[in-house]
């Protein structure tokens, strides 16, 4: 495929190809809006030179810096959700902004607050996946003495502390998965839900949902035991072979965390594909494999580049002063994903 050249940005942006040079090299004076949208046409077409042009067009307006922890570096997910991050930062146009991603080494308390810490004395802002634990809201609240901002993002923590939590409803998550298997089962059974730890609000707030959504409408299913996997693909593989042996008349399962593979896997070896309804979270390769060979029903999806933009807008209002006090909660709209619309 041919490289844009300098002419080709001149016509995507309708400026001549001097004003695309006096942007690129700060020769005169050019119109903020101008430079601007030679900016977003460059990024349009794929102009080589974009980081120049983002250079010239924002070396004006204020530098922060943002850190972001996220859980589990080796999943699909949050890889997709750390590329988000970064394309956010760099398409933000009122600030120019330096982004740290890391990740506990472990998802224990104390490694979560120390990480924390550690990103607060370097960035002016953080946003966090974790779980709710006292450690994590002590340490939460020692950062808004001094000032540091922290938002809790998929699944809510330290709240009335925290500046804000922004992701899905969770809540509403579980009643669509409850919905899904009970509409679509071949008749009443057997029902199962895996998380990933209690301590995460998100997968708690699904749970209850999931169970809401039988008990009221649904009382012919039987809703087992809630299973915890610690998001980890070899705990779900071998608790999915576990239940499916103890309940042959298993019909419904529903992953509300990490750890889907596992179930995936369990359901292909045993020739259950298709013949229990299996609910997901995120459209990954995983996912998206299983839903095309029928093991997973359906996938409920965060929308990421919606959220990542947001989250940084906040952070950079939470920086600058802007931001509303009132502790927040921001809920996007989920995506659903079957084997008709991957």
């Amino acid at each position: 495929m041919r490289r844009p050249t300098i002419s080709d940005l001149a016509k995507a942006s309708g400026v001549s190809v001097a004003t695309i040079d006096r942007v690129l090299n700060g020769r005169l004076p050019v119109r903020e809006q101008t430079a601007r949208r030679v900016y977003e046409a460059a990024q349009d077409i794929g102009y080589h030179a974009v980081g120049l042009l983002r250079q010239r067009v924002f070396e004006d307006v204020p530098r922060y810096q943002l850190a972001f922890l996220l859980q589990k570096p080796t999943q699909s997910f949050y890889q997709a959700f750390a590329k988000e991050i970064e394309a956010a930062a760099a398409a933000m146009t009122t600030a120019k902004l330096q982004v740290q991603i890391d990740y506990p080494a472990v998802s224990t308390p104390s490694a979560i607050a120390e990480k924390m810490r550690a990103l607060a004395a370097r960035n002016q802002a953080v946003a966090v996946v974790a779980p709710d634990y006292p450690a994590v809201e002590a340490i939460v609240d020692e950062l808004k003495e001094k000032g540091i901002p922290v938002f809790s993002v998929l699944s809510d923590f330290a709240a009335g502390i925290r500046e804000g939590y922004l992701g899905l409803d969770n809540r509403k998550v579980g009643r669509s998965a409850a919905w899904t298997i009970a509409r679509t089962a071949r008749k009443p059974g057997k029902v199962a839900c895996f998380v990933g730890s209690h301590r995460f609000h998100g997968h708690e707030l699904r749970e209850m949902g999931f169970r809401s959504y039988f008990r009221e409408n649904a009382p012919e299913f039987e809703v087992l035991e809630t299973l915890i996997n610690l998001d980890a693909v070899d705990v779900t593989h071998e608790a999915t072979l576990d239940l499916l042996q103890k309940h042959p008349d298993l019909i419904g399962l529903y992953v509300a965390g990490g750890g889907m593979e596992g179930a995936i896997a369990a359901l292909r070896e045993e020739n259950r594909a298709g013949d229990v309804t299996l609910i997901v979270n995120e459209l990954v390769p995983e996912s998206k494999g299983a839903l095309m060979d029928g093991t997973v029903a359906m996938a409920i999806c965060t929308p990421l580049p919606l959220l990542c933009r947001e989250l940084i807008t906040q952070m950079v209002s939470s920086v600058e002063g802007t931001a509303q006090t009132t502790a927040r909660q921001t809920f996007f709209p989920f995506e659903i994903y079957i084997s008709e619309n991957i």
